[in-house]
């Protein structure tokens, strides 16, 4: 399991780098799709270190639908969400501040919303 949600996160990362944030990927036939995907990162030292096992949470803010993932360790996450309009959260433990999160998002049905990343102080 842990290398199959690895895998997945290297292919969302991957296919980062030719995708613009709230932009759909194209070769998907948007027809049938109905939902889309929210990935990002979390690390510490101005995004130099990943953090892993960290749950990231979204929440639909219609429906306030929450769907959860765990960081990799890569401190990578993606979610596969219902198209809608999303707020994004991570997990802080004692002594954490976030000194970059994330704005809500508007997902739609085939997009990959990359580049959600979170930085945490201490």
């Amino acid at each position: 399991m842990k290398a199959l949600r690895a895998f997945s996160v290297l292919c969302v990362l991957g296919a980062m780098g030719a995708c613009s944030l709230n932009k759909p990927v194209t070769g998907i036939d948007r027809s049938t799709a109905t939902s889309g995907t929210i990935a990002g990162l979390v690390s510490t030292d101005d995004g130099k270190t990943p953090v892993s096992g960290r749950k990231v949470t979204v929440i639909n803010t219609t429906t306030k639908t929450r769907f959860d993932a765990t960081t990799a360790t890569d401190g990578g996450y993606t979610l596969q969400v219902p198209a809608g309009h999303y707020g994004i959260d991570v997990e802080l433990r004692a002594g954490e501040r976030l000194e970059k999160r994330p704005e809500p998002t508007d997902v739609g049905a085939g997009d990959l919303d990359a580049g959600r990343d979170f930085v945490i102080g201490r």
